[in-house]
């Protein structure tokens, strides 16, 4: 059986000098250093058609075999989000009595988190990404996704830039388990929830902790 090939088209790229490449890269450098997670927002609305085209933004990852295995889940519903955050805390209620070891915990106590996730319910989003583990077609036959974890963490990481750079804060939130989010928001088994980004404007006056970033000799080498 022979395989058909894809159509090719030409390539949307144009060529811009080497100065201002240079320039677009420190601009860009610079306005994502000032990206920082916030854990207190303002219940100011966001426009959906914001986050549409910060979603579309997602929407051009790389995957594997261009499967883009993901799906985002925009909660703007109030007892949506309450119901989230009580799943939320039930498993982090779990994670800080129980499962975090000594270490774990004194790792995040400069962070000053604990299991009360009042943010879930604050903003005025939460998108839930969740990765989709294989597709079902018409006749129910099952076609596998590749890479999927990978392919979905990378959309949603531009999404975490999108946002940013449209000027919104974000925040990500990861409770384990998270099979809650499935029954919750009605997504079928082979989608896996892989995390959630609370989204809006961060509340006035809101601090963050003192920390800094490793410089670019302490996470990057060249060979």
């Amino acid at each position: 059986m022979s395989r058909q090939h894809p159509a090719f088209v030409p390539l949307n790229f144009t060529e811009i000098p080497q100065e201002e490449m240079l320039q677009r890269a420190i601009g860009f450098r610079d306005l994502m250093a000032a990206r920082r997670s916030v854990r207190d927002f303002s219940n100011r609305p966001v426009p959906k058609q914001l986050l549409e085209y910060c979603l579309q933004t997602a929407g051009t990852a790389p995957s594997g075999a261009n499967k883009q295995p993901w799906h985002f889940v925009v909660v703007g519903s109030k007892s949506l989000k309450q119901a989230i955050r009580e799943g939320a805390e039930q498993e982090e209620q779990e994670f800080y009595e129980r499962r975090a070891t000594d270490a774990w915990l004194e790792d995040l106590a400069p962070l000053g988190t604990d299991a009360n996730k009042h943010f879930l319910e604050e903003a005025p989003y939460l998108i839930v990404a969740f990765a989709e583990k294989y597709v079902v077609d018409e006749q129910a036959n099952k076609h596998k996704n590749y890479y999927v974890t990978e392919s979905a963490s990378l959309a949603t990481g531009l999404l975490i830039t999108a946002l940013h750079n449209a000027g919104l804060a974000a925040l990500t939130h990861t409770p384990s388990p998270m099979k809650f989010l499935n029954g919750l928001l009605g997504r079928p088994d082979n989608e896996r929830p892989l995390m959630i980004l609370v989204v809006g404007y961060p509340a006035d006056g809101v601090k963050v902790p003192d920390i800094t970033r490793k410089q670019l000799a302490d996470f990057c080498s060249f060979a």
